[in-house]
């Protein structure tokens, strides 16, 4: 598994402090949505995994988080440039639009 499982406790850490491109999945495991999105992550993380580092956030278990980065609808992805937002998809999202951002 290429994805990493991001907490409050490592987030600043693999995150913020990262250089380069950080894809993260805001998620909940009750979430239908985010069910259909999880194998498409996983496909993507394999993808890029020379380029991009991937993580997962359980919104559930990092509160914090979710609040800091307004995420009001689950899935919400994430793209992490040299640590700051550089684009948000919304919902279930189409694989090819993640990975034409992630280039």
């Amino acid at each position: 598994m290429n994805v990493l499982i991001l907490e409050e406790n490592n987030f600043e850490e693999e995150v913020l402090k990262a250089n380069g491109k950080i894809l993260v999945d805001f998620y909940a495991d009750w979430c239908g949505p985010c069910k259909m999105m999880a194998p498409i992550i996983e496909e993507i993380a394999e993808e890029v995994k020379e380029t991009v580092k991937v993580g997962k956030v359980n919104v559930d278990n990092n509160q914090e988080l979710a609040i800091k980065y307004d995420v009001m609808s689950i899935p919400t992805i994430m793209l992490f440039e040299n640590g700051k937002v550089s684009k948000t998809f919304i919902g279930v999202t189409d694989k090819q639009e993640i990975l034409d951002v992630l280039k």
